[in-house]
């Protein structure tokens, strides 16, 4: 059996579909369904079990788990703009620490989601302690994590794989709310008013020419499967695309794919100043380094993909 935890959730619940691309079935979600719009994500997904987060985490710390090949780890909360601590730090660390022992352990193999969220405004991102500056709790908690686990390294016998995911997009993410990506926000403003709302300058930045490393959730996807064909790689590895878009390129692709609307930038947020990562863009030297050789996927080609399993979805 394989668990995916967060399962219900954007990146989890395709993450399941991509296991059952390679004839995989003997699936146990675990997720929160506390918001049950999550469900949806589940519907064309074959699964064996669902367990409650709360039911699972209780059977991990009694080591009562019936025999697993793999743990991917991709529950957590991920609301950047979250400030209570103490529901982070359990979510996030406490959770994920519970999960690693148990791995460990049973020499499991386990594969989890980091976040580039670790490096802050710093402009290096590469998986190096220098370089791992968090303007918020969602971002300390993942680093603390990844601490632990740089300490178990040497000495584990089972594989144990952090993945640092830049901002990713795709299906699967309309429950994220305010967390969704830009490119789902982009879309539904272009359908609702035929605008899409971009952030003024900031950080010495012009009106949309912020720079985030955006991959396409199916990327994301594919190298979570291969580290899972290659058990006999472990570490800590930045999943991006390895090169920076600016918001108007993300807004200008939404806008091409409908054929018609307009760009219009809004003031930046007062409650982000000094809490907004700018630009990122991945160093995929490590990853690279591990063996994983597949292209991803540039903007203009995601957002297509994208918006187009949206429109053959609502038909």
């Amino acid at each position: 059996m394989i668990v995916v935890t967060g399962g219900a959730g954007f990146i989890g619940s395709n993450l399941v579909r991509g296991l059952n691309l390679l004839g995989e079935t003997e699936i146990l979600v675990v997720d929160d369904l506390s918001d049950g719009h999550k469900f949806t994500n589940l519907v064309d997904c074959t699964i064996c079990d669902y367990e409650d987060l709360d039911a699972f985490r209780a059977r991990v710390r009694a080591g009562t788990l019936p025999t697993l090949r793999c743990i991917f780890h991709q529950g957590a909360c991920s609301d950047t703009t979250e400030w209570n601590g103490k529901l982070m730090m359990d979510s996030n660390f406490a959770y994920s620490r519970e999960l690693l022992h148990y791995s460990l352990s049973e020499r499991i193999p386990l594969i989890y989601a980091s976040s580039a969220a670790i490096y802050g405004a710093d402009t290096r991102f590469v998986e190096e302690p220098a370089a791992e500056n968090p303007l918020n709790v969602y971002g300390y908690s993942k680093l603390l994590f990844d601490e632990v686990v740089r300490r178990h390294t040497a000495s584990a016998q089972s594989q144990v794989v952090g993945l640092r995911y830049f901002n990713v997009y795709g299906p699967g993410e309309a429950h994220k709310g305010s967390m969704a990506s830009v490119a789902f926000h982009f879309n539904n403003q272009v359908v609702a008013d035929g605008e899409a709302r971009l952030f003024e300058g900031s950080d010495g930045y012009d009106a949309g020419e912020q720079l985030r490393d955006f991959i396409y959730v199916d990327d994301v996807v594919a190298v979570n499967l291969w580290f899972y064909a290659h058990a006999d790689r472990s570490g800590i590895f930045n999943v991006g695309t390895g090169s920076a878009s600016t918001f108007n390129a993300v807004a200008d692709a939404v806008i091409a794919w409908h054929g018609s609307g307009r760009k219009r930038y809004i003031p930046f947020p007062e409650h982000l100043i000094g809490a907004y990562q700018s630009f990122t863009e991945a160093d995929i030297s490590a990853l690279r380094g591990a063996g994983y050789t597949a292209e991803f996927m540039d903007v203009a080609t995601g957002v297509t993909a994208y918006l187009d399993r949206l429109a053959a979805s609502a038909a």
